[in-house]
């Protein structure tokens, strides 16, 4: 057998994700010997400072934890709130909390798969490269992302950092009219979204399988954005407030971010393939159909096949984000009156890399006593090292350069946040 002394694929600072991160993979005697995905990325302490402040600063205060899905941690921190205070938000209120998701889920989702991963199954190292061979599909995703943070603009004052989303509501409400422009937008952007799902289908796939416990929220009524229940294809059926008796976090030496593992059965997936394959019937019908058209149905076991899935939710949040506005009638009030109570209140939402779940523990005096919040990428840390495990024994004799781009790839499978420009690899064999 080829290949058999120690080897070692090291990427000191992997590409085309947000944060610092590397990954390190030891082979020796012809089988896969050490995995480490590190994130090395200086801790951030936002659970800690969260602590004494007021109830209410938490959505402004968590929506500067990431700069690219920060709705996600605007309104799993409002539904904790929520849940404290006993308060429900329903109607119009509801349909706009959607519609916001949409265009969050819309620029992430665009970005992810024109910008950052597209460039791996194409053979370019980044998408500037990708551009002069491919502008029209370059300048399509890029129009998408565009047409998201401009419907993120109009509903939360701004498309980085938004301040118009509360605790029962909103601070301002959009009139019927603001939505004029980006709803015939949006129109032209779904029928781009359609063709995005034709072409992700129609990129070229490493053989990779895996028996994959997919986690999700689940809604009875729609495909889920900011509510459900926590449902699994192998058992799981969770109330959100149950979260922690199931998944626990755990400190890895290596790495500066906790990894998250259910407790006695290990590694998880969250994000849109686990969303794709467990709620696809909650899909809208033209986005079930772009899937079957592209002969993406599930179960998809394949973790490179995710952008497919990212694909078609876009196509999805556009089709949802059309309907909203299509019946939106702006209601009376921006918010629901609420009293303040102490208690702890529990949120989990979909970001665009999967469920974000947040706990609070509130005082009388409305100030925050205690907060837990565990983002989607901390959730799949044990699940991508597991796939590097997989990946490389399946392909130890692959040639040197190709399995540590492989790699990194299998890393930006689930898109593990913002993208930095430069590509810069190393491969060390000893």
């Amino acid at each position: 057998m080829k290949n058999k002394q120690a080897r070692t694929i090291k990427v000191d600072y992997l590409a085309r994700v947000e944060g610092e991160g590397a990954l390190k993979v030891k082979m020796k005697d012809g089988r896969v010997d050490d995995v480490k995905f590190r994130i090395f990325e200086p801790p951030r302490f936002f659970e800690a400072f969260l602590r004494g402040r007021k109830y209410s600063e938490a959505p402004d205060i968590t929506a500067r934890i990431c700069g690219i899905c920060p709705i996600a941690y605007q309104m799993s921190s409002v539904h904790a709130m929520e849940n404290a205070f006993g308060v429900r938000v329903d109607g119009q209120l509801r349909e706009l909390r959607r519609l916001i998701y949409c265009g969050e889920w819309i620029e992430s989702h665009a970005l992810h798969v024109y910008m950052l991963h597209a460039p791996d199954f194409l053979g370019y190292e980044d998408a500037i490269q990708l551009a002069k061979d491919h502008p029209d599909a370059v300048q399509r995703g890029l129009r998408l992302k565009k047409t998201g943070n401009d419907l993120v603009t109009i509903l939360a004052g701004r498309e980085i950092h938004p301040i118009n989303v509360k605790v029962g509501g909103f601070y301002k409400l959009p009139a019927k009219k603001d939505f004029v422009e980006i709803l015939e937008r949006l129109k032209r952007a779904r029928d781009e979204a359609y063709e995005t799902v034709l072409w992700t289908a129609s990129l070229p796939f490493p053989e990779f399988e895996y028996d994959y416990e997919f986690v999700s929220l689940s809604h009875p009524g729609e495909y889920p954005f900011n509510e459900g229940r926590l449902i699994s294809n192998k058992g799981l059926n969770i109330d959100i407030r149950e979260y922690e008796l199931i998944f626990h976090e755990t400190h890895a030496y290596y790495t500066n971010a906790l990894q998250s593992e259910m407790k006695g059965k290990g590694a998880y997936l969250v994000g849109p393939l686990a969303r794709f394959n467990l709620n696809f019937e909650k899909l809208s019908p033209l986005a079930q159909k772009a899937a079957r058209e592209a002969n993406a149905v599930p179960p998809i076991k394949n973790p490179f096949k995710s952008i497919v899935a990212r694909a078609v939710e876009a196509l999805y949040a556009c089709d949802e984000a059309i309907r909203i506005i299509e019946n939106y009638e702006q209601p009376e009030k921006a918010a629901v009156d609420y009293s303040v109570r102490p208690g702890f209140g529990f949120g989990c939402t979909e970001a665009p890399r999967g469920i974000l779940y947040h706990r609070y523990l509130v005082g009388e005096d409305g100030a925050i006593r205690d907060a837990k919040i565990v983002p989607p990428t901390s959730q799949n840390q044990k699940m991508i090292e597991t796939d590097l495990r997989n990946f490389v024994t399946a392909n130890i004799e692959m040639p040197k350069q190709e399995l540590t781009l492989r790699c990194e790839q299998v890393v930006r499978n689930y898109d593990p946040c913002i993208s930095c420009a430069t590509h810069f690899l190393k491969l060390e064999i000893s």
